[in-house]
């Protein structure tokens, strides 16, 4: 029984990993759009709407899941010029 309850704590927190984007002043908005759709799978309204987020705010939450899901699409961020880490 206890195995099972820590097996699900362990999940849950597995889980609980986010990739946030931030802004910076090299990157055009048609850049982090498509690298959002590419990468993260975001519609077209998903990723605008993320871009005027980072613009704006400075920084936005563009994915959520296991580490071992994120570090793949993190690295393909950073690898297209984006300011990104999993947190």
């Amino acid at each position: 029984m206890k195995k099972q309850k820590r097996n699900s704590v362990l999940e849950a927190v597995d889980i609980n990993n986010e990739i946030i984007l931030y802004n910076d002043d090299v990157n055009t908005f048609d850049h982090v759009i498509d690298t959002l759709i590419a990468v993260c799978n975001h519609t077209a309204e998903q990723a605008e709407q993320c871009a005027i987020l980072v613009h704006y705010k400075g920084k936005c939450t563009v994915k959520t899941g296991s580490f071992d899901e994120l570090k793949p699409q993190c690295t393909q961020l950073l690898e297209a010029g984006l300011s990104a880490e999993i947190v």
